[in-house]
């Protein structure tokens, strides 16, 4: 059996980190397999807290950005099209109807008011909450006449009021649920539209994927999803819950965490190989503890389901930045400065575009402190002495100043070092051309800044003090 697979986002805002995570995965997969990776929209939820329409570029960028380009999708177009899910009411309808005709579904006429009132009922009385199934056995002429009358209505999954639904999940094995437990889940919303299980459900089929992967948190859906399958007579995929992703305090990532939207860590500068392999470690092990830094092609040899881990997995923002600067540090300088020029130019640092003579300058510049970036945007503070103009005291380190210039023959010591600066000792001369104590290397700075940079700002400082 040929693997496909698919990447299913909604457009309710930039991806999370998380549903990324399962883009990777599926990616992974049908790349290791030999398989098909296809991504649709799920645009279904059309309320105005739920639906953003730009953040379906936002969507595309992250995919384009981590390099996990779909073989088909709603850009590219494909056999499966269309992507958009929007696009696709028609075949969900032929599906409801074939539903109530067959009575698996039903037309429910309950109101907001009466579905609020029931569930503050079913909680006053410690209850469990969900649909009291009342319009489940209406009368056809009822129906029939609220029909006539144009009263709003959704359509809901008629489910089984006993027995056992077994989901054979990739992840955590073998999961009984009891049907009695499970709620008449709404398939078709009043505007037209389809809940997710339905729509989910019928693309899959329809698209021939064969293996689901999506978060643990769908799990509680399952059983509703097997018996659509089981119902509609159609050959079950393979299910493969993830573990959730928590906190360092083992509590759900959110944003007291830090930023959980993707497009942040492309603004800061992560490497989208540092983000791929990292992101897929988050529930997914080589075997081999010991080795985390991986190649993507390394991790497309080595991926499996059966390496997924049941457990929950921890998003450490310290490990991603580590893992980033091992990434930056082992890549072209060359690749870094292309990428790092923007980040000039956005701080004022560089002109819009960069002239020749300062492009010449940065290439010069910015590899000296690759060693020690962690993200991309570190560099306007790591290099940013070598492009400001100084003006002593105005932008030198003021503890820097106190601990070095506080000395009774730094004004004799820079008027020789004006005339011979590479002989005199190394911390006035760092501080007094650059304003800082740390950085690369001495005669590496200094043979990066130039001459005439060089001379102006000793020259500065020795003019100004006593």
């Amino acid at each position: 059996m040929a693997v496909k697979v698919r990447f299913a986002p909604s457009p309710t805002g930039s991806p999370h980190v998380g549903n990324l995570r399962t883009a990777i995965y599926d990616w992974l997969m049908a790349k290791h397999e030999g398989g098909e990776f296809l991504v649709r929209l799920e645009d279904t939820d059309r309320s105005p807290d739920r639906y953003s329409p730009e953040s379906i570029a936002d969507i595309e960028e992250s995919l384009r950005y981590l390099g996990i380009l779909p073989d088909s999708w709603w850009v590219s177009g494909g056999k499966d099209s269309p992507y958009i899910q929007s696009e696709r009411l028609e075949r969900y309808h032929k599906v409801i109807e074939e539903l109530i005709g067959k009575g698996h579904a039903y037309k429910c006429f309950c109101t907001k008011e009466r579905l609020e009132l029931m569930r503050q009922r079913q909680q006053e009385l410690g209850t469990p909450t969900g649909y009291d199934r009342r319009c489940r056995n209406l009368p056809p002429e009822d129906s029939a006449r609220y029909e006539s009358d144009n009263l709003p209505y959704v359509v809901r999954l008629a489910m089984p009021l006993e027995g056992i639904c077994l989901l054979r999940d990739a992840v955590r094995g073998e999961i009984k649920y009891e049907y009695r437990l499970q709620d008449d889940q709404v398939l078709l919303k009043s505007d037209g539209f389809p809940t997710y299980f339905l729509a989910a459900t019928v693309d899959d089929h329809l698209m021939e994927i064969t293996h689901i992967l999506r978060g643990e948190e769908w799990l509680g859906s399952a059983p509703k999803m097997i018996h659509l399958y089981d119902v509609l007579g159609w050959e079950q995929p393979v299910f493969a819950h993830l573990p959730i992703i928590l906190g360092t305090d083992r509590k759900k990532l959110s944003k007291r965490h830090g930023a959980t939207n993707f497009r942040w860590y492309m603004e800061e500068g992560y490497l989208p190989e540092a983000l791929v392999n990292f992101l897929v470690l988050l529930g997914w092990s080589t075997g081999d503890e010991n080795k985390e830094l991986l190649t993507v092609s390394e991790i497309i040899e080595r991926f499996t389901l059966q390496g997924i881990t049941e457990h929950p997995a921890i998003f450490d923002y310290e490990k991603l930045k580590w893992m980033n600067g091992q990434y930056i540090r082992k890549s072209p300088s060359g690749r870094i400065v292309g990428l790092c020029i923007p980040y000039l130019v956005k701080a004022g640092l560089l002109s819009s575009p960069p002239t020749l003579e300062e492009m010449a300058y940065a290439r010069r510049i910015i590899p000296l402190e690759q060693e020690r970036m962690k993200t991309l945007s570190e560099v306007v503070d790591l290099v940013g002495f070598f492009f400001r103009k100084l003006d002593y005291p105005n932008g030198y380190d003021e503890k820097a100043v106190t601990k070095w210039f506080g000395v009774a023959h730094l004004k004799p010591l820079l008027e020789k070092e004006v005339v011979a600066f590479e002989a005199l000792p190394v911390h006035p001369t760092r501080v007094a051309t650059t304003g800082q104590t740390v950085g690369p290397g001495l005669f590496e700075t200094l043979e990066a800044l130039g001459k005439e940079r060089t001379l102006e700002r000793l020259r500065n400082v020795l003019n100004r003090t006593s």
